[in-house]
C-alpha cells in the first residue's frame, strides 16, 4: 500500500476505531443516554478508567494523577508526531505534485490541527481527574467554546488558502474576477464566523431561531434601504463572473464607447475617444449590451473605388485581377477574407466594391494597414492609365436657352 493512501485512510481509521469504543461504552438505557450523554471524549475517559480498574467516583488517587499525566504526554506527543511527520509527509507529497493548492493548503491547516489535538487532549486529561461540580463545569464550558473555535479556525484557514491559490489563478489568465475576490473572501469569513457563532451558541442550548428571525427582517429594512447600491455589487459581480471584457479593452456600452480603465464594485470606468471618462453603474453596464471591439478576430474594411464612365471593359478586366493581387500579397491582410468586385453603375462612377480583413483587431494597425492599402491602390489606378471618378453633371441646352443666356448685345 502506497504512503498516500496509508496517510488518508489513517484518520478514518482512527475515527471507525473511537466510534467503536464509544459504541462499547454506551449505556444500555437509551433514555438515559438521551438525557445524559457526555461528550466522546469524556466517554473514552471513562471507558479507560474502567478498563484499568479505576473508579469514577471518589477523589483522585496516585492512579488518577498517572493517568492524566499520561494522557497529557500522548497528547503532546501526537501533537508532535502530526507536526514533524504527518504534514512533514504531506508537504513532500504536495510539492511533487503540479497544483500549488495543496502547497497552501497542508501549511494553512497545520496549526488547526496542532490545537485541535491539545484541546482533546488537554480535556481528556482533565476529565480523569474527579472535580468538584463547578470546575467541571467550568471546564465543560471551555471545551464546548474551544473545540467549535478550533473547527471554524480550520475552515478559515481553508478558505484563506483555496481564494488566495484562485486569485492568483485569476490574475495570471487576466480575469476579471480576480478584483473581486478580496470581497469575496471578507463575505465568506463573515459568514463563516456568523455561522460558528450561532453553533457556539445553540451547543449551549439556547434557541437561535428568534436571532435569525431578526437578522432576516433587519436584512429586508438594510436590502430596502441600499438597493442602489446592492445593484451596483450584484452588477460588478455579474461582470466579474461573465466577464464581456476587460481592463484595456476597446468596447461599447449602451451610447458609450471608449477604453475600459477601470472595473470597481460600483461603476465601471471608461475612457473616452475625446479623452474624457465616463464611469457607468454597474447595474447599469449589467443591464446593456455590450460590444467588445478588442475581441474581434479581424478588423473588416469596406472601401468603395469609383472609376470614371470613359474606362473601357477591357481596362476594368485588366484592373481586378491585379487590384486581387495587391490585396492577397499584402502580409498584414487576411487573405482568405478578399472580395473585388466590379458592383454596379453610379451617378457619376463606375463602382467598384472593396472588401477585406485586417490580420490584426487593433485599430491602431488597422487605420495604418488602411492608408497604406488606400495609397497602392492609388498608383495602380494611375498605372492602369485609369482616373477616379468625382460627381458630374452635364447639361444639354437647346439653341434658345443658349441665346437667353448671351449678353444682349450678342444675341442673334
Amino acid at each position: 500500500m502506497s504512503l498516500r493512501r496509508i496517510l488518508l485512510s489513517a484518520p478514518i481509521l482512527s475515527l471507525a476505531s473511537i466510534a467503536h469504543a464509544a459504541a462499547a461504552a454506551a449505556p444500555a438505557n437509551a433514555h438515559a443516554a438521551a438525557t445524559a450523554t457526555p461528550d466522546l471524549p469524556e466517554r473514552l475517559v471513562d471507558l479507560l478508567l474502567e478498563r484499568v480498574g479505576v473508579s469514577t467516583t471518589g477523589g483522585n488517587t496516585a492512579t488518577h494523577w498517572s493517568i492524566f499525566a499520561g494522557v497529557l504526554v500522548v497528547a503532546w506527543f501526537t501533537r508532535k508526531f502530526v507536526t514533524t511527520a504527518v504534514f512533514a509527509v504531506l508537504k513532500r507529497l504536495a510539492a511533487q505534485t503540479e497544483t500549488t493548492l495543496d502547497d497552501k493548503l497542508f501549511p494553512a491547516l497545520e496549526d488547526p490541527f496542532k490545537s485541535m489535538v491539545f484541546v482533546i487532549g488537554s480535556y481528556a486529561a482533565l476529565k480523569v481527574l474527579r472535580m468538584p461540580a463547578p470546575l467541571s463545569h467550568l471546564v465543560d464550558v471551555a471545551y464546548k467554546i474551544a473545540f467549535p473555535v478550533v473547527i471554524f479556525w480550520g475552515i478559515l484557514r481553508t478558505i484563506d488558502a483555496v481564494i488566495e491559490h484562485l486569485g492568483e489563478l485569476a490574475k495570471k489568465k487576466g480575469m476579471g474576477i480576480a478584483a473581486f475576490l478580496p470581497l469575496i473572501k471578507k463575505t465568506v469569513i463573515v459568514l463563516s464566523v456568523v455561522v460558528g457563532a450561532l453553533t457556539v451558541i445553540q451547543g449551549f442550548g439556547y434557541d437561535v431561531k428568534t436571532f435569525l428571525t431578526g437578522l432576516g427582517i433587519g436584512g429586508l429594512a438594510f436590502a430596502l434601504a441600499a438597493q442602489d447600491t446592492l445593484a451596483n455589487l450584484f452588477g460588478s459581480l455579474v461582470v466579474a463572473v461573465d466577464q464581456p471584457f476587460r481592463v484595456g479593452d476597446f468596447v461599447q456600452i449602451g451610447s458609450h464607447t471608449g477604453t475600459i480603465e477601470d472595473i470597481g464594485m460600483r461603476s465601471t470606468k471608461v475612457r473616452t475617444a475625446a479623452r474624457t471618462l465616463i464611469a457607468l453603474p454597474n447595474r447599469m453596464v449589467a443591464n446593456e449590451a455590450i460590444v467588445n471591439f478588442s475581441r474581434m478576430p479581424q478588423r473588416r474594411i469596406d472601401e468603395t473605388v469609383g472609376l470614371t464612365y470613359d474606362t473601357t471593359p477591357e481596362q476594368m478586366e485588366r484592373f481586378l485581377p491585379d487590384l486581387r493581387k495587391l490585396l492577397r500579397d499584402d502580409p498584414d491582410l487576411h487573405t482568405e477574407s478578399i472580395w473585388v468586385c466590379f458592383a454596379g453603375y453610379g451617378d457619376s462612377s463606375l463602382n467598384v466594391e472593396i472588401i477585406y480583413f485586417t490580420a490584426s483587431p487593433s485599430w491602431e494597425k488597422h487605420l495604418e494597414i488602411k492608408e497604406r492599402i488606400n495609397l497602392k491602390i492609388m498608383r495602380l489606378v494611375a498605372d492602369h492609365k485609369l482616373a477616379f471618378a468625382f460627381p458630374t453633371r452635364t447639361l444639354q441646352l437647346d439653341a434658345g436657352s443658349i441665346n437667353a443666356l448671351r449678353p444682349p448685345a450678342a444675341r442673334a
